[in-house]
């Protein structure tokens, strides 16, 4: 029995003990170890809950007999203990009540924080921010936006603070790595910075174009970091040409002097940028600044007709960007930052004074090489009088026109400017009416090609593509275009064959922009249809396979032109691209009238044609081929001539297939249907192949789906 009461006692030591520890961990400063204690403590509680309810439906047993358990006497440690667990429990409940309070106290003092911080007064937003911490130090929200804080006010050590206190809170908050990065970077600790981004990538794999950006940043960084780490040594050994380059630099930052002067001087400071010291020695000598400031060269640039010497000023300045920005990327970021220079480039490169038009272009193009350069270009220039700018291009000669066209493609590409274009597409549409009204004769035709099939790429994205439909007058202008290049189809065959490209690309959007338009593009394109170059014609055949469907009227028209005819030539002459086209014309025609059907069944008389292309492993080929043989098959006779082939097995195989396009499918089954309907021994062939089950398993698949 004292052994029993020594181990009691001993249990009742420990759990003291233990409790205490617990006690004193909800009371530690820090949150994680707070959480884990009071996570422990609520597991206790419910422990000893189960321990109590299975105590009151004890039995006893006794040598004689099972009867109800009586209710153990406690001795005075037990007693204690169960005190002290209760004890613990309204402590809990008390603490969870506070919690909430202090919770609703500090989120409201985040919402004050914030309300300063958009203000701008980051000052004011940290004293909120730190007063909910006061409320609740566990709430990560309120260190990672007093980190945000910290970082406006220079003050870095103190973000990475808070920023890890977030992630006691929880490891995984990307926000906390992000602001974390970005203190380090300003630390110059480049190695911990790019840590902070890869932890972000490892966390959350979708943010890996984000990341790339902020690694890109740390990498840029460091680099020009080391750059001017070497300048500094180079300037410090006393050799001529740092010297000289720190001199001339004071020289033009004098003011009021002529401005020949200014020009003569930035010659010979551009003749010295030959490497990649030189060009940092520019940058930390404040070389960008005493350019931009100086009042001289301001006057220089916004003179509108500028005389002999404000043209050489202007050049000059242009050449040596171009020189101090080659292969420095620091530079390339503070010339392009800059408001000033931000403004100014688009309005150069629109100049009227051919010197300075081509030596900004030129400056431009440069940059775009890159796509740091490129990024630069997108988020800090003004794109929409950029590109007015560069379309204006094409009325000048084929090298002007061709750079100026490089450089929209270079930007096009990009998805930061897909994104921009869809934006502002309500504001550049005039630029690219003016495009399309514009007479092709006049300029580069190579620049023009180019320029209407980046429309044509841009085009391609969904969101673009309607709002380009949405505008009659952006129809209208490309069917102008194409009235007056078939003027002379041979001279201007490649504009031709590129704006059938964007008119392919404006026919997929639904609703298209008219009946009206289509109907003009429809009969314009059955023109071309008797042209010799195979390429015009498989393109207007793409274009009239999106827009005859939209029409019986012109429908009608291409039957009496002679499309069936046409496009069954395609079948047996043409490539895929072109065979898609033809069949999907022919699959238009045969359902909308009788007498397509009967010219498809007399040039292909045992269906030789469309069964090769049900055999395809093009899906798109496989369903309108489909549509167009039941179409066909409703032709008297028809069907009975396909009797001794094994149309049925085909097309049983085509409507039971795991295709991505349910088209297939189902049109392989109307077609089957059809067959059954005018010649009951499809019927017969089907039961035996038991075509009905399948069918019947596919029609459910169709509805479920």
């Amino acid at each position: 029995m004292a052994d029993d009461e020594e181990k009691d006692l001993q249990k009742f030591l420990k759990n003291v003990d233990e409790i205490t520890n617990l006690i004193q961990e909800m009371n530690s400063a820090d949150p994680a170890v707070q959480q884990k204690a009071v996570l422990e403590t609520e597991k206790r509680l419910a422990l000893a809950e189960v321990v109590h309810n299975e105590d009151e439906c004890r039995t006893a047993l006794n040598k004689t007999m099972i009867s109800p358990a009586q209710a153990p006497t406690k001795s005075a440690d037990e007693r204690n203990s169960e005190a002290f667990l209760a004890s613990v429990e309204k402590d809990a409940k008390e603490r969870a009540k506070r919690r909430k309070e202090n919770k609703a106290l500090a989120t409201a003092l985040k919402e004050r924080g914030n309300d300063a911080f958009v203000r701008g007064d980051y000052e004011a937003a940290i004293l909120c921010y730190s007063e909910g911490l006061k409320k609740l130090k566990d709430m990560k929200v309120l260190y990672t936006n007093r980190a945000q804080a910290y970082i406006k006010l220079g003050d870095y050590q103190k973000a990475v603070v808070d920023c890890d206190w977030a992630l006691k809170c929880d490891e995984k908050c990307t926000k906390a790595y992000f602001h974390m990065g970005k203190a380090h970077l300003a630390l110059k600790n480049y190695s911990e910075s790019r840590e902070c981004f890869q932890k972000i990538l490892e966390i959350s794999p979708k943010l890996q174009t984000q990341v790339k950006d902020y690694l890109n940043q740390v990498n840029l960084k460091e680099k020009a970091d080391l750059q001017e780490k070497e300048a500094h040594k180079y300037l410090d050994s006393g050799k001529n040409t740092a010297v000289t380059t720190k001199t001339l630099l004071e020289s033009l930052s004098k003011s009021d002097q002529n401005p020949l002067f200014y020009a003569g001087g930035i010659e010979i400071l551009t003749g010295m940028m030959k490497d990649c010291t030189e060009r940092t020695l520019f940058r930390t000598h404040g070389g960008f600044s005493i350019i931009i400031e100086n009042e001289v060269i301001r006057r220089c640039f916004s003179t509108a007709r500028k005389d002999a010497v404000e043209e050489m000023v202007c050049v000059a300045v242009l050449q040596l960007w171009k020189a101090v920005c080659i292969d420095n990327e620091e530079n390339q970021r503070l010339l392009l930052m800059s408001p000033d220079t931000s403004r100014l480039l688009p309005a150069l490169v629109a100049s009227e004074v051919p010197g300075i038009q081509q030596q900004s272009l030129a400056l431009l193009l440069q940059l775009a090489q890159t796509e740091n350069g490129r990024n630069l270009i997108i988020g800090h220039l003004d794109l929409t009088r950029l590109l007015e700018a560069l379309v204006s291009f094409l009325n000048f000669s084929d090298k002007k026109a061709n750079s100026a066209m490089g450089l929209f493609t270079d930007l096009a590409l990009e998805e930061r400017f897909q994104a921009w274009f869809q934006t502002n597409l309500f504001g550049v549409l005039p630029a690219l009416k003016s495009v399309l009204k514009r007479d092709p004769k006049v300029g580069s035709p190579t620049a023009l090609c180019q320029c209407i099939a980046i429309m044509g790429n841009l085009s391609a994205e969904a969101a673009i593509g309607k709002q380009l439909c949405a505008s009659e007058e952006f129809g209208e202008a490309c069917l102008g275009l194409m009235v007056r290049c078939e003027e002379d189809v041979d001279v201007f065959r490649e504009v031709i064959y590129t704006l059938l490209g964007l008119l392919m690309n404006l026919c997929l959007q639904s609703p298209i922009i008219s009946e009206v338009w289509a109907s003009k593009v429809s009969r314009r394109c059955l023109s071309l249809l008797n042209s010799q170059d195979g390429g015009l014609m498989t393109r207007a055949a793409g274009v009239l396979s999106r827009t005859l469907s939209s029409s019986l009227i012109i429908t009608g028209e291409a039957l009496r032109a002679g499309v069936v005819k046409k496009m069954m030539k395609f079948l047996k002459t043409g490539g895929q691209k072109a065979s898609r086209y033809a069949v999907k014309i022919l699959a238009v025609c045969t359902n909308s009238y009788h007498e397509a059907r009967e010219e498809v069944v007399r040039l292909d008389k045992n269906f030789s044609i469309l069964m090769k292309l049900l055999n395809s492993e093009d899906e798109i080929l496989v369903g309108n081929a489909a549509l167009c043989l039941g179409n066909c098959a409703e032709v008297p006779y028809t069907a009975t001539s396909l009797l001794k082939t094994n149309i049925v097995q085909v097309l049983l195989k085509q409507a039971a297939s795991d295709t991505q396009k349910t088209a297939v499918q189902l049109n392989a089954g109307i077609a089957l249907g059809k067959l059954c309907t005018v010649e009951p021994r499809f019927a017969a062939q089907l039961r035996q192949l038991h075509g009905l089950e399948i069918l019947n398993s596919t029609v459910k698949h169709l509805d479920d789906s």
